[in-house]
């Protein structure tokens, strides 16, 4: 996507990348909305705008993977415990973000990318705005999929 070549080019224009995550409190989202007109991105296109305010929080992207990945990489770093047959905190966030109607997605997508700022992880930011745009059974299961794959702890470990 276009904007997401423009939010690199500005992510240390710091007034602008701070009126940008305003669009993440919901009281603020218009101080946002010129930036986004700026950007190219629709006011009304809720999930662009929200990871476009995602980013401004949390620039650090990657090109890999998806946010199941992500959260993959959060509990990898975070949830260091010999107890393997446990739900670690971070998967039963994780597993809540899974729960999500669209309504409540946003809200818990922007916990675990906090969690991702916290760790120093990457977010596929591109993808993610696809996914939330059509938020689904199909994207939850892609996400899963991602997290508890065979092989996702020895990606992590590569990485």
């Amino acid at each position: 996507m276009r904007f997401f070549e423009q939010l690199e080019r500005n992510k240390d224009n710091r007034g602008m990348m701070a009126n940008l995550r305003c669009i993440l409190i919901p009281n603020k989202k218009q101080r946002a909305w010129p930036v986004l007109h700026r950007l190219g991105i629709a006011i009304d296109n809720e999930s662009a705008a929200f990871v476009a305010g995602l980013y401004a929080k949390h620039p650090e992207i990657t090109n890999k993977g998806n946010f199941g990945n992500t959260c993959k990489q959060i509990e990898l770093r975070r949830d260091v415990s010999k107890e393997k047959e446990k739900i670690t905190p971070t998967e039963r966030r994780f597993q809540h973000l899974l729960s999500a109607n669209k309504e409540e997605v946003q809200d818990r997508v922007l916990r675990m990318v906090m969690m991702a700022e916290r760790e120093n992880i990457p977010v596929n930011y591109e993808k993610l705005v696809k996914d939330l745009t059509c938020w689904k059974d199909k994207i939850k299961t892609e996400w899963a999929a991602a997290y508890w794959a065979p092989f996702a702890e020895k990606l992590g470990e590569e990485e």
